[in-house]
């Protein structure tokens, strides 16, 4: 691609300017060289000029950058006002505005945008709508996994990702818009077939994040102007401000009052699936589903699915299998291991989390609840005390164990918790052997809850990211379950 397709509509102005050749956008200067665009990104913690002359130094012969740099002459120099807003558009214009080929659902909220667009992915391919997704817990379409870090991706791993969906078949992605993501312009240039609302609650006010809750929740409206349509929950405070800044058709769920309202909503518990039954009201007409995720919530999360799949004409039948099948990764996730008992994976690491996801195990039949968990080394310590106690609590058995230790010894972590916990519980440091004790001990009925690790596949030890898998923890474990 020649720089000046690279560049159009891009405010800058331009020193040694020629029409090169161009093969990729770096903004890491590890991975400059030949013929890639070296964009000098501003961070929290970096600034990207400071790595212009390595580089330059690698090969890269074209800069994009908000000051002066100080490479060679033969250099190219691209200047613009605010470096990560123009990434974002020569981003979208390197590969080829994948926007415009395929229905980019993007979903914010302090809560539940994980697990709704994860209910949207499933129900979406339900009606046989190839759906990618990029968020919290990663990005993948059909078999293909691809690596994320952060809930929203860089731009340019943003606009990489949908490029390979629209190739790879995908007709909709359903991505997490995170405020930071909105608020470092990561989704610039991005159309959106429709935006949409969870809530909205106190969260990420701090250094190198919002400066208050009005300014979070600014960045939060910033989402709807880019967007065609928008799903707002109206049971939220702040879905009038959402609604406002639209300009655009709005389709509203909720409990009441609402294009899409929630009735009759109950628990049911199915050999090991815990789930929820729901009545949906549609214009004065009422639709059954069920939803295989526990919890009151995730009835409420559904809405968002089944509006989508009305807008793209998918059958109630078909809206039915993809509710049933939905499993989101390390968030409430059952795991079929047996009929006897259950077994959820999610990634509840601080008190008030492990308080809901086990208040919502209560709320089924069960015989005991057992709450498997630790506490991160080397930081956060008050939540060993609220871990502790939250377990001690609600748990019939708590089995303190091992979560990221680092450079901690993970007995002393667990002793910690330990001393905090007022119920049943015993202590087995090794995370794999305490997997293994709570399925050999488990009775009919039980619920055992594994906490803090969630979709991750690693341990955090001394500096290392050693590979584990709850998983295959519980593979083991129920196969010497068996053999006994």
């Amino acid at each position: 691609m020649k720089l000046s397709e690279v560049l159009k509509d891009l405010d800058y102005t331009s020193e040694n300017y020629k029409d090169t050749d161009i093969k990729d956008i770096a903004y890491d200067s590890r991975k400059a060289g030949d013929g890639i665009v070296f964009v000098c990104l501003e961070g929290a913690f970096n600034d990207g000029h400071r790595y212009a002359l390595s580089a330059y130094e690698k090969g890269s012969r074209v800069f994009l950058c908000s000051k002066d740099i100080g490479v060679g002459e033969d250099a190219v120099i691209i200047k613009v006002c605010d470096t990560r807003a123009a990434l974002s558009k020569i981003s979208c214009n390197f590969f080829r505005h994948p926007s415009k080929e395929i229905a980019v659902i993007g979903i914010t909220g302090t809560k539940g945008k994980t697990t709704v667009a994860h209910i949207v992915k499933f129900v979406l391919e339900a009606g046989g709508i190839r759906t990618g997704i990029i968020g919290t817990v990663g990005a993948s379409y059909g078999d293909v996994v691809l690596p994320t870090v952060n809930t929203t991706p860089e731009s340019y791993e943003l606009q990489k990702m949908l490029r390979l969906m629209a190739d790879g078949g995908c007709k909709a992605a359903a991505i997490e818009v995170s405020s930071l993501g909105l608020k470092a312009h990561r989704v610039d240039g991005t159309e959106f077939a429709c935006g949409v609302f969870t809530n909205l609650y106190p969260d990420h006010i701090g250094t190198n994040e919002h400066d208050s809750f009005e300014e979070y929740a600014f960045w939060k409206t910033q989402l709807f102007p880019m967007c065609k349509k928008a799903i707002v929950n109206t049971d939220d405070p702040f879905s009038q401000t959402i609604i406002q800044s639209c300009g655009c058709d709005v389709i509203t769920y909720g409990s009441q009052n609402a294009d899409y309202s929630l009735t009759n909503a109950r628990k049911v518990r199915q050999g090991n699936i815990l789930g929820m039954q729901f009545e949906v009201k549609v214009k004065e007409a009422a639709r059954d589903f069920t939803v295989a995720l526990p919890g009151d919530v995730n009835a409420y999360n559904s809405l968002v699915a089944l509006a989508l799949a009305d807008e793209y004409g998918i059958s109630d039948g078909d809206i039915r299998k993809g509710l049933l099948s939905v499993f989101v990764k390390g968030r409430g996730e059952i795991v079929r291991a047996s009929d006897d008992f259950t077994i959820i994976i999610d990634y509840a690491h601080n008190g008030v989390s492990l308080r809901s996801i086990i208040e919502t195990a209560k709320s089924y039949e069960h015989n005991r609840i057992i709450s498997l968990f630790g506490s991160v080394g080397g930081r956060t310590e008050c939540r060993r005390e609220e871990l502790g106690a939250v377990s001690g609590e609600l748990s019939d058995l708590s089995i303190i164990t091992s979560d990221d230790p680092d450079f901690e010894e993970p007995e002393k972590i667990c002793n910690e918790i330990a001393s905090y916990c007022k119920g049943e519980y015993v202590i087995i440091p090794d995370r794999g052997e305490a997997i293994e004790y709570a399925v050999k001990n488990a009775r009919k009925g039980d619920i055992i809850i594994l906490a803090g690790k969630g979709h991750e596949e690693y341990m955090k030890i001394k500096g290392e990211k050693v590979p584990f898998s709850e998983k295959t923890e519980i593979a083991k474990a129920m196969k010497l379950r068996k053999e006994v």
